[in-house]
């Protein structure tokens, strides 16, 4: 199969011809029909995430067909494999329905090869059914995305304003979720970026401005895509009283220092980490319901270098999206 292989992190993927993966127990054997390319994977290439499995296949947005199952699926099933491939299911995590914390899970482009090539194989467990209604480039970054977007929201609670610090494949996703639902939305974006506050108030955002400049309304909570650290404080001066800021990244430059009283009055910092398998399956039926439009953009598989060099330059409207 044709695949994209990174050797060491910070060195470009290399295109490789590799032997067909053959799934194991419990796996299934996918064609990739498409797979988007995500921020994480760029933390991966970079080294930020210091323990891949190398050589690897980047890539854990994917949504391909079913060539053989163990039993869960049918060849011709059109699947999505997302970040998290393999849990233990024995931890005090998994049984407490918080799987996306066990300590012996394996992540889909990380521990195992990922959606960068023409096949792959997944833990059937860990594969969502894809709704109808989504083309295979337009369902791709749900995976991911749009999965820790809405668990993102989740964990705001009840929000009515809710702050999106960088708007880019996330929260272009979260956003329609939130407009659903019947909340304000308002995108916070690098300073001079018109273009993303443009695409902001298109998808029907109340107010879009830069970083810099406080929002017109105090927010109930913050969501921070942008993988900088420097804007905790910012979103918390942002957040009125028992407010919350979720960072939903799962890397971030270091928090700089601030001052106890942006924190105190109630309001509360944390992460999100992963997805659980019933995240998936939850946001994947109100994407359908809403129905979440993605914005993205397809290239060749071979273009992957440089889409990981357009996702650093921030030079991105919606989402990034390979086709074998």
């Amino acid at each position: 199969m044709r695949a994209m292989v990174l050797r060491a992190a910070g060195t470009p993927l290399e295109q490789a011809e590799l032997p067909d993966p053959q799934p194991g127990t419990g796996q299934a054997l996918v064609r990739v029909r498409a797979c988007g390319v995500c921020r994480t994977d760029l933390h991966v290439f970079d080294g930020e995430l210091p323990r891949p499995k190398l050589p690897l296949v980047l890539g854990h947005e994917i949504v391909g067909e079913v060539v053989s199952s163990r039993g869960r699926f049918e060849p011709g099933d059109r699947v999505g494999v997302p970040w998290l491939g393999w849990t233990c299911g024995e931890c005090a995590y998994c049984l407490t329905g918080r799987e996306n914390l066990c300590d012996r899970a394996r992540f889909t482009g990380y521990d195992t090869d990922g959606g960068y090539a023409e096949l792959c194989v997944a833990d059937e467990r860990f594969c969502f059914p894809v709704p109808d209604g989504f083309a295979d480039v337009q369902a791709a970054p749900l995976l991911c995305a749009g999965l820790i977007g809405y668990r993102s929201l989740r964990v705001a609670g009840d929000a009515a304003r809710i702050g999106l610090y960088g708007f880019g494949a996330a929260a272009h996703i979260v956003c329609q979720v939130a407009l659903h639902e019947g909340r304000e939305v308002y995108a916070l974006t690098r300073s001079g970026d018109d273009d993303a506050q443009a695409f902001a108030r298109s998808l029907g955002a109340t107010w879009a401005g830069d970083t810099a400049t406080r929002p017109p309304a105090e927010l109930d909570a913050a969501i921070l895509f942008a993988p900088a650290g420097e804007l905790v404080p910012t979103a918390l001066g942002h957040v009125r009283k028992g407010g919350s800021v979720v960072c939903a990244g799962i890397h971030m430059s270091d928090i700089p220092s601030f001052p106890y009283e942006l924190l105190w009055g109630e309001r509360v910092v944390r992460s999100v980490a992963n997805l659980t398998r019933s995240d998936g399956e939850e946001f994947l039926r109100i994407a359908a319901l809403v129905p979440v439009e993605t914005r993205v953009e397809e290239l060749p598989l071979g273009s992957a270098n440089e889409a990981l060099a357009c996702l650093r330059a921030g030079d991105v409207r919606g989402a990034l999206v390979l086709v074998p």
